[in-house]
């Protein structure tokens, strides 16, 4: 692959394709193009995520932080339509990707953006993300002290992560940066983290 699915502009030639999002309660096909997350499939760790996570808050503001083309964001708009949904990634033909597939799925609930276009005084009722891993630590353990403190005071946040790409570490440092994470669902090799937004004072929302 050319370039990172985190590059904000991917320089990999274009080649546009589709994938079928298959649920129980949901199917829709997904514009997809290189350049950008599981472009040729709905990713495993996305589609475990999908099938083992309770219902989403059916009001209030819901985030899919590292959304690429949508699936999971478009699925929460689907499963909670008087929700808004908010999908935010940093890769900008992941998002025109999203935003087409949303209209052409009927979601008019979901919207799609850069962080920076979204304002940080936001919270957030859910968040459900298959996070960048491949960011590095720094940078994924930075990203999640951005949005975490984003939720309301006793949301959740449902993560998944691959065992052999440190989901149980993960797990350990959550809790210990104060956010009582626990393992809900486990398959194929894919961890579901439970990470609870203590229900404190709002403070250090906008680190």
């Amino acid at each position: 692959m050319g370039d990172h699915y985190f590059a904000p502009r991917p320089g990999t030639a274009s080649r546009p394709a589709t994938v079928d999002l298959v649920l129980p309660d949901l199917h829709l096909r997904l514009a997809t193009d290189r350049g950008m997350f599981s472009p040729d499939r709905i990713d495993a760790g996305t589609r475990i995520l999908l099938e083992t996570v309770p219902p989403p808050p059916a009001h209030g503001d819901l985030l899919d932080l590292g959304c690429g083309y949508g699936p999971i964001a478009l699925t929460m708009a689907s499963r909670s339509p008087q929700a808004s949904v908010w999908g935010v990634d940093v890769n900008e033909r992941a998002l025109q990707a999203a935003r087409e597939n949303a209209k052409t799925g009927g979601l008019d609930n979901v919207r799609f953006s850069r962080a920076d276009e979204i304002d940080p005084s936001r919270r957030y009722a859910a968040l459900w993300s298959n996070p960048p891993i491949r960011i590095g630590k720094p940078a994924l353990h930075a990203l999640l002290l951005t949005w975490l403190p984003r939720l309301s005071p006793g949301a959740l946040a449902h993560l998944v992560v691959q065992k052999h790409l440190g989901s149980d570490s993960l797990h350990r440092w959550l809790d210990q940066q104060g956010y009582p994470t626990e393992r809900v669902a486990s398959r194929s090799a894919y961890r579901v983290l439970a990470v609870t937004r203590p229900d404190t004072p709002d403070e250090g929302t906008t680190r």
